[in-house]
């Protein structure tokens, strides 16, 4: 297949992009830098690290692209407690320990029952998202045995009705979000298992393997820089800088061609208030660079636009404009001003 055929989003178009549990329902529009990018690692097997600024949108870059290549995304949030073995699988010995508790009650009134057998650990094995995406079916099969003998729902043993096919131009997309928070232990473990194309699983006696004439999956990676990363998996990553322009102009294009239009039409919030906003916002932003304290970016400019948006819908230009502005002047110091004393 040609490299070209790998990922070819139409740029002039914005992408829908459904909800999935606790993801909201959202749009996308990709550029040329992320396109490269997300073929290069499609192409070199690679995972892509995405560095950026909070609410610059490496999370939603790695929904657009599973999107896009009509793959399930998969994602594993990092927070300080995470561990490295949490990519591969989970051993729920809590719902182990339940188990036990009915097993014995069973027990005692029906003697033909093999409470040894319902009390294997393989029956408390959880699979992560690692395992869905070398080997979706093995996967899935071990979540069914896993919610039969767990006794629970569980939304991270569920899965969406895909099957992988050799049409797909690859497995699905992992994101593993804000890597930085973790333990070096967790990209090491990452990395060990994207060279080896799998995994062991002690209580289950096998390893995970990538199946035969299976596409690898897509590994997105996002860092906040909280924690420098180890300098062996930088080099086995590709990275997009997916930077916050300098240029005022180009802050413009990037703000509001790129985001405020792929959510609102001009009638919603026109070109004028946008431009007020971006002024604003680049005004913020030179002053906490100065004086310490949060930097406001895209995130912020968005969440003042849905205000502004959910405040006056007049159909009137002139008098939504209006009023989008009296109330822009005043959100704009909590919305824009964040960890600092207001100034005078």
């Amino acid at each position: 297949m040609p490299s070209d055929d790998l990922f070819s989003p139409d740029l002039s178009e914005v992408l829908e992009i459904p909800a999935q549990e606790s993801w909201p329902k959202t749009s996308h529009r990709f550029d040329q830098k992320s396109i490269w990018a997300i073929k290069a690692a499609l192409a070199s097997g690679r995972p892509l690290l995405l560095r950026g600024e909070p609410g610059i949108g490496k999370s939603q870059l790695a929904r657009a692209a599973a999107c896009a290549l009509g793959v399930p995304f998969l994602p594993f949030v990092v927070d300080k407690r995470s561990e490295r073995d949490e990519l591969f699988f989970t051993f729920d010995a809590v719902a182990r320990l339940a188990q036990a508790q009915v097993s014995a009650v069973i027990a005692q009134s029906d003697r033909g029952v093999d409470w040894q057998k319902a009390m294997a650990e393989e029956n408390f094995v959880r699979p992560g998202v690692m395992w869905k995406a070398i080997d979706w079916q093995d996967a899935h099969k071990q979540a069914e045995r896993f919610l039969r003998h767990a006794r629970q729902k569980d939304s991270r043993s569920t899965f969406p009705d895909w099957k992988p096919s050799s049409e797909a131009r690859c497995g699905p997309v992992v994101l593993i979000d804000e890597i930085d928070k973790a333990d070096p232990s967790v990209p090491n473990g990452l990395l060990e298992c994207l060279g080896n194309q799998g995994f062991q699983i002690p209580q289950l006696g096998k390893s995970i393997t990538l199946p035969k004439g299976s596409k690898p999956p897509l590994v997105v990676i996002t860092t906040n820089e909280d924690r420098e990363l180890p300098a062996a998996f930088l080099r086995r990553c590709l990275v997009l800088q997916m930077e916050f322009p300098e240029e005022p102009e180009a802050v413009k294009k990037f703000l509001i061609e790129d985001r405020a239009r792929v959510f609102w039409k001009e009638e919603q919030v026109s070109n004028t208030i946008c431009e007020n906003l971006v002024g604003l916002l680049l005004d913020e932003r030179k002053n906490a660079r100065l004086e310490g304290g949060a930097i406001p970016g895209a995130a912020e400019f968005l969440d003042i636009l849905r205000i502004l948006s959910n405040m006056s819908s007049a159909e009137d230009p002139v008098e939504r404009d209006s009023i989008q502005l009296k109330a822009l002047a005043e959100i704009s110091r909590f919305a824009l001003k964040k960890n600092r004393e207001e100034r005078l």
